[in-house]
């Protein structure tokens, strides 16, 4: 409150009098002795709402006027669909997400977003405190479940890049395009080491060595911005034009035993600390400012109660100083059946040390229970003082007392051509050769653009869903051309090759199609469909139908080059004989152009392979330093070619 100036200043009646007035207007606030700005007198009275205070007095300050309810709403995120203005304003819930395709509209413009979040946004700041929520979606492959934006590689072909600043720049693209749909908060990077190409998420981890994903980790300042000098390590930072960040899945995700999802990571200390840790390591020296737990065990224990790693480990030790969140329902999957026992899961999460749990939907529930957990004392308030501590600490760090709302100054950048020309980059550095020509001799590639006539067939040459793969607009990604903005394959081609060049299309052409309609060459786009988690878990690791008579009736009619649309290695050995030349081009995302780049010789090859290739699944898991390694293609490997020169 500012301080009611005494007319006779110094009069000790006159200050006795003004301190008559503060105890009538404390009594009677509709009392109107003084009139004087109301603003100016709160945010002097409360520290948290001054942005010169310290930051840990602010924290300190808000936390004082704290109710237990208030406290444990922090430690609450929603789905969109569980919430409402006045559900965020009720019980001061910390933050809301939207799950995988969960959006405002379907092909929601960067304006809906907006709208939508700031309602959310108003509703908090109504609250008692006006305590700001933070707003968290998957952009894991560039801001993916928004229409329009720009899709770039999913991670396994970033890996390939060998690239660090690529991923830096990619980082800073996705945390603008987020920002123009104001949303502030991306559950990204995935940081797990990918042991067994089995599992259902291995394209969302950037390699089997745990060097190169450590390498990776600089998308992270990409996103939330570098360090200022002098930063403690551990303490969360995120500049003004920038988004959080989320490094997951703490720990061990990428290791379980056949690459089963959400399943158990055998393997001793040393292993675990050895293998999936060292990225962590790097995330946090650089800032990160939360971590999600992964589902999966380790040795049988589930990490979303494994307090010696969460607290004891992370931080205790690596002294991480931002907040911890659960995945998914991830605290309901510590009971079998998923559920079955919820006030246990409660209890085991929050000791074991997760500060906010992705509910995502019943948040009545979790309230409750934690509340009666605390009162009974079977929880201490100092984990909930933790929790509540680390969860503002972003919120400070980010900005959010001072500018809650989101606005449209970077809705240009929403898929904005220089993001897609990034993107059209990271496919060209992405792409690894794997075959070029039966012999060194003679290449294949790269391509004539001259050529009369090209057959272009495949599954996946004409399907930009399949070239996204999943995580894309929708949870599990989708089929077709109409989801969101890009180029296929097939247009690339076409639009690279020279005028006269007629280029034929036909999925899956018969073999005698082939051989009579006097083909230069072919190109033949083939892979595996969209998937996400454990949809996409398999244990045979083939091309989708009728991907092998396509190779078949095509390339054993005329030279092909065959371009595999995959998020990891599949089953190729068979096939390769008949094959002239061979890429890996992952998921590549909407810029189909990069393929049609490399090519047709205006960009060279660079990629390595950031994955062992396989020859049999039952090779697996086989990872590079294995004993027994006898791959069809070893990490490391991509055949190099040089770009053509212009005459």
């Amino acid at each position: 409150m500012k301080r009611i100036r005494s007319l006779a200043t110094g009069d000790s009646m006159a200050r006795q009098h003004e301190l008559e007035i503060v105890k009538s207007l404390i009594i009677f606030p509709s009392l109107k002795i003084f009139e004087y700005d109301s603003y100016e007198a709160e945010a002097e009275v409360l520290k948290y709402k001054n942005p010169d205070e310290p930051m840990n007095m602010r924290i300190k300050d808000l936390m004082g006027r704290m109710t237990l309810l208030e406290k444990i709403g922090q430690m609450v995120q929603l789905d969109r669909t569980a919430a409402t203005p006045e559900i965020m304003r009720d019980y001061s819930i910390g933050s809301l997400l939207s799950g995988g395709g969960s959006t405002p509209l379907p092909q929601a413009t960067a304006e809906d977003w907006i709208n939508m979040v700031n309602g959310f946004q108003n509703g908090s700041l109504s609250s008692r405190l006006g305590i700001p929520m933070i707003y968290g979606i998957d952009a894991v492959h560039g801001h993916n479940n928004v229409y329009k934006a720009t899709i770039f590689p999913h991670n396994v072909g970033l890996g390939a890049t060998r690239d660090p600043a690529l991923a830096k720049r990619i980082g800073a693209a996705t945390a603008l395009e987020v920002r123009a749909t104001g949303i502030n908060y991306a559950f990204s990077p995935c940081i797990a080491v990918c042991r067994d190409p089995r599992w259902g998420r291995c394209y969302e981890s950037y390699s089997e060595d745990p060097t190169i994903v450590r390498e990776m980790t600089e998308i992270i300042p990409g996103l939330q911005g570098d360090l200022p000098l002098n930063s403690r390590k551990g303490v969360p930072y995120v500049a003004s034009n920038k988004v959080a960040a989320c490094a997951k899945h703490f720990v061990g995700d990428g290791g379980t035993t056949k690459g089963i999802n959400e399943n158990n990571t055998v393997i001793d200390r040393h292993g675990l600390f050895s293998i999936h840790m060292p990225a962590y390591y790097d995330a946090i020296r650089k800032g990160v400012a939360t971590v999600m737990v992964s589902y999966s065990s380790w040795n049988g224990e589930k990490m979303h109660a494994n307090r010696d790693l969460i607290t004891n480990f992370l931080k205790d030790t690596l002294k991480f100083r931002g907040f911890v969140i659960s995945d998914w329902q991830g605290i309901d999957k510590i009971t079998t059946p998923i559920h079955a026992n919820y006030t246990y899961s409660v209890l085991k999460s929050v000791e074991a040390g997760i500060d906010m749990v992705m509910l995502p939907f019943n948040h009545t529930e979790f309230i409750d229970i934690l509340t009666s957990l605390v009162e009974k004392n079977f929880i201490p308030m100092s984990r909930i003082d933790d929790a509540v501590r680390r969860i503002l600490r972003v919120k400070f760090t980010m900005g959010l007392f001072e500018n809650p709302m989101a606005d449209q100054t970077y809705m240009h950048h929403l898929g904005g051509q220089m993001h897609r020309d990034l993107a059209r980059e990271a496919v060209r550095k992405s792409l690894v050769l794997l075959k070029n020509g039966q012999n060194a001799d003679s290449p294949l590639l790269p391509l004539p653009k001259n050529a009369s006539r090209i057959l272009v067939a495949g599954t996946h040459a004409n399907n930009l869903g399949y070239q996204c793969g999943g995580w894309t607009i929708a949870w599990q990604g989708l089929s077709g051309n109409n989801l969101t903005y890009g180029t296929t394959i097939l247009n690339a081609l076409s639009t690279a090759v020279d005028p006269s060049t007629e280029i034929v299309y036909s999925e899956n052409p018969s073999s005698d199609f082939v051989k009579s309609n006097n083909f230069d060459f072919a190109i033949v786009a083939i892979g595996e469909p969209p998937y996400a988690e454990t949809k996409g878990d398999s244990m045979n690791l083939t091309i989708m139908e009728p991907g092998p008579s396509t190779i078949s009736n095509v390339c054993g009619g005329v030279k092909c080059v065959v371009i595999t649309i995959t998020g990891r290695p599949v089953v190729m050995e068979p096939y390769l004989p008949q094959i002239e030349a061979l890429v890996a081009a992952w998921l590549p995302g909407t810029e189909g152009q990069g393929i049609a780049d490399v090519l047709f010789g205006d960009y060279g090859f660079t990629g390595k392979l950031a994955r062992t290739w396989f020859k049999t699944v039952d090779q697996l898991p086989m990872n590079v330093g294995d004993a027994h390694y006898d791959p069809l293609f070893p990490f490391g490997f991509g055949l190099t070619t040089e770009p053509v020169k212009e005459m």
